[in-house]
């Protein structure tokens, strides 16, 4: 499996291939369509995030050591950054997870062309998946 690194230069290189954001934004929809659907069991008020505007709802599970991810949003920009989040975190242990500088997310130029909502929520969801991977480092 890909490191955590590795996942982000392939990001940074698809992202790299457009110029014009509107293309990039079609290129995160996109993602976002291509995520696993989460069981709708997960879809609960425990699993949503808090500080998104939108709805997301992020489920974590301990497989063979590693956190394992699942996620999905009922806006499709969102939808968009939660399957590149889990695409980088997604299968890697907790340590991995903690110790990760996420720079794609700046390298991209998702930062500054995410308004400061959706920037929140981006901030939120990376908050809530390292809590996890706290929670799951404590109980291995």
């Amino acid at each position: 499996m890909a490191t955590i690194n590795e996942i982000q230069e392939q990001i940074i290189e698809e992202f790299s291939v457009f110029e014009n954001w509107m293309d990039k934004y079609a290129l995160l929809i996109e993602m976002g369509n291509g995520l696993q659907p989460i069981d709708e069991k997960y879809k609960t008020k425990n699993n949503l995030i808090e500080g998104c505007q939108s709805r997301v709802w992020l489920q974590a599970d301990w497989v063979d050591g590693k956190v394992v991810f699942q996620g999905d949003s009922d806006a499709v920009i969102v939808k968009g950054i939660v399957a590149l989040l889990i695409r980088t975190l997604s299968g890697h242990t907790p340590d991995e997870i903690l110790s990760a500088d996420l720079h794609f997310i700046d390298d991209v130029g998702l930062k500054k062309h995410l308004s400061p909502t959706r920037s929140n929520g981006l901030l939120a969801m990376l908050k809530q998946m390292k809590l996890y991977a706290i929670a799951f480092k404590s109980i291995k």
